[in-house]
């Protein structure tokens, strides 16, 4: 095992797009999504053991998740887990990540994961990644994975590459969910494939580019250099945090950088990110359903059902919903209205009496 090879796993995020199943104080990437036995944050970190020591493993969260990872993680040592004081995107859980691990391990090379994600064909997800890691340690590479697209998916980056023989292609134009018309103009146009948020480069080759395109960012977190991996790292990551600005690294690194590239692949991919993506995941009954509850279903046809099993659902004459309660939220929506779940809790956390549900 490469003991250059390191893996940040961001577990920060909220997930308001799940709710109210994912909430403030539980994240869907602490919740055992799909019936595996395991929580995603624990099958996300399963699924680097041939990849890295595990001692190469850092999870990046919010302050207010350090017992949750610590939990699910026991492993993990409190110099593993960067504590984040506030939500600042992805750019700075990156670079606080690379600039602490590079002063570590000048030769690192580096895989930037999500904790929330799907990966059905792990055997062949392993393969791609030992590929990737390969090439960007001898080469100053920003490598994503690119996963071909079934719909005109918002949710996700698209890419757009200059196909030749190879199965990494350099990258023509990276964008960050883009609008339904122009995803819908992507498919059509069979020339670009979905970012899967996955990244692999060496700290050096992220350091550059974070130097080169976000020199403010750059800026900051280099003045607090010398307080990463000693007693000062939490103060001064406290300190710098709400001075950073909130940008994702697609946005702030991959749109702008010339040296990206995309590794296609193909391994059982879904960022499981929306009642859709689970829907589309989970085992379905004959009538097209799929049920985590003690249900009672009559002429009901393609709805997600998900209720605390301490309670009996009966659903008669529906088709096409999501059916979902949790901590004292009911939530019936029309499965193909999904991306409204984000406006739901807008309102709800903008409520004086509702904020918290959230």
């Amino acid at each position: 095992m490469n003991a250059n090879n390191y893996v940040v796993i961001m577990a920060g995020g909220i997930g308001s797009r799940f709710w109210p199943f994912s909430r403030t104080n539980l994240p869907k990437q602490f919740h055992d999504v799909l019936g595996t036995g395991k929580t995603m944050i624990q099958q996300t970190a399963d699924r680097y053991r041939n990849v890295c020591p595990k001692e190469n493993i850092l999870v990046v969260t919010n302050k207010d998740y350090y017992e949750l990872v610590k939990t699910q993680l026991p492993y993990l040592d409190d110099d593993q887990i960067l504590l984040e004081p506030l939500a600042r995107n992805t750019a700075p859980c990156v670079a606080y990540a690379a600039f602490k691990i590079h002063k570590r391990n000048p030769n690192a090379n580096l895989v930037v994961c999500p904790a929330d994600h799907v990966i059905l064909r792990e055997d062949i997800f392993e393969k791609v990644i030992l590929d990737a890691l390969a090439a960007t340690e001898k080469e100053n590479k920003l490598l994503t994975l690119g996963m071909k697209p079934t719909r005109p998916d918002t949710g996700y980056g698209y890419i757009q590459f200059i196909e030749d023989e190879h199965q990494i292609q350099k990258v023509k134009t990276f964008t960050e969910k883009p609008e339904l018309a122009i995803a819908k103009k992507f498919i059509e146009s069979g020339d670009f494939v979905w970012n899967a948020g996955i990244f692999i480069w060496s700290a050096k080759s992220i350091l550059s580019a974070l130097e080169k395109h976000q020199t403010e960012l750059f800026d900051h977190f280099s003045d607090g250099i010398a307080s990463l991996n000693s007693d000062g790292e939490q103060a001064f990551i406290n300190n710098i945090y709400p001075q950073c600005k909130s940008v994702s690294i697609d946005n702030g690194i991959m749109e702008k950088a010339d040296n990206v590239f995309v590794m296609l692949a193909d391994f059982g991919w879904s960022d499981l990110g929306t009642w859709k993506s689970l829907y589309e995941l989970a085992d379905k009954d004959e009538n097209g359903n799929v049920v985590h509850a003690n249900a009672m279903l009559y002429n009901t046809y393609n709805t997600v059902i998900r209720v605390g099993k301490e309670k009996l659902v009966v659903v008669e004459g529906v088709d096409n919903l999501i059916i979902a309660e949790a901590n004292g939220v009911i939530m019936i929506c029309q499965k193909d209205h999904e991306q409204k779940v984000k406006d739901f809790v807008a309102d709800a956390k903008a409520s004086a009496v509702n904020k918290k549900f959230i």
